[in-house]
């Protein structure tokens, strides 16, 4: 074998072992912008999920003075909806899972009082 062909075969080798190392520097920089992509979505995603819930958190005490005139005897149930969103509001900063579990008691309190105000038929009306 001659020296030229040595050379050539140990070119052709150093430039397989670049381009292998080439491309899985490209496959491994679109791994990372994908990953990064995702979770800038998750966040965006997040963040409209805290928007909805600061809104609904806002619009329960015009809903409990809305109700409070005609639900005179059901003192307890308004009480529980204002501690329940209290509990969800404050749950806000401790992670999804303890928000998601306040959310839920706010929910169910809210069925609750959607269920009283059906006796009141005036509350209907207005």
């Amino acid at each position: 074998m001659s020296v030229v062909a040595v050379k050539g075969e140990t070119v052709v080798a150093v430039l397989v072992i670049v381009a292998i190392v080439a491309l899985l520097g490209i496959v491994l920089a679109a791994m990372y912008n994908s990953l990064v992509r995702r979770r800038n979505q998750v966040d965006n995603s997040w963040s409209q999920i805290d928007v909805q819930l600061k809104r609904r958190h806002d619009l329960i005490p015009n809903l409990v003075e809305a109700v409070k005139d005609y639900m005179a005897y059901e003192q307890e149930t308004l009480s529980r909806v204002t501690e329940a969103r209290a509990a969800a509001v404050a749950a806000g900063g401790r992670g999804p899972e303890a928000q998601s579990r306040a959310e839920g008691a706010l929910t169910e309190t809210l069925r609750s009082l959607f269920a009283v105000a059906e006796n009141y038929p005036e509350l209907k009306a207005n």
